[in-house]
């Protein structure tokens, strides 16, 4: 069952979760869950557009499995974080990949208005392990990856993200991209699958307002 909702209270986002897209990023594979977030601003839904800002010269895009809470988890295990979740929805962590590199930390590169595409909620039963996701970019697929890939899997980062802040009814939980991020451009028209759960699709244009 597919259904909308409000904008959630927070979307918390874990970076570096599939080990080969931290190494197409020259990164190391994180300890522990690298976690950062998007602003509730930054969401918009199917078919909305993502707008580039004139601040950044490289918008990538990164397609992500979201998953919803649906109950309160403070300090939970993996068995109580697993029976909280309340759906799944595709996500599109844009970034501006050349602000990540030297800001020093991501709140810039990742909370620009139009940032955090969000798919419609799905709330039918899923196998979590054997969920994918895949981006296309102009009819042509870039990413495809499985959550079996995961460094850390969906109901250890709900876990662990609970053991340091309370997730609330509706929050977000971007749970990684895999490899194969590219380049946005205006014009461009970009779609995140997962597939029989959750579909994203957003034109990509230019900011012809900012000063």
């Amino acid at each position: 069952m597919l259904m909308a909702r409000p904008r959630p209270s927070k979307i918390v986002c874990v970076g570096r979760n599939y080990a080969e897209h931290a190494k197409e990023l020259g990164n190391a594979v994180p300890e522990r869950p690298l976690l950062f977030f998007k602003p509730p601003s930054a969401v918009i839904g199917f078919g909305d557009a993502i707008v580039l800002p004139r601040a950044s010269a490289q918008v990538e895009f990164e397609g992500e499995i979201g998953v919803v809470v649906g109950r309160t988890l403070r300090r939970a295990d993996e068995e109580a974080a697993r029976a909280a979740i309340r759906g799944l929805c595709a996500v599109n962590d844009v970034t501006a990949r050349d602000l990540q590199r030297t800001d020093g930390q991501w709140a810039r590169a990742k909370g620009f208005d139009t940032f955090c595409p969000l798919g419609a909620e799905w709330t039918g039963p899923v196998d979590l392990d054997r969920l994918e996701i895949v981006t296309i970019v102009n009819g042509e697929e870039r990413q495809r990856g499985h959550a079996g890939e995961m460094v850390f899997s969906i109901p250890a980062l709900l876990a662990y993200i609970s053991g340091i802040m309370t997730l609330e009814p509706g929050d977000v939980v971007a749970t990684g991209t895999p490899a194969g991020v590219g380049p946005l451009r205006p014009g461009d028209v970009v779609e995140v699958v997962i597939p029989g759960v959750s579909r994203l699709m957003n034109p990509v244009l230019a900011d012809v307002e900012e000063a």
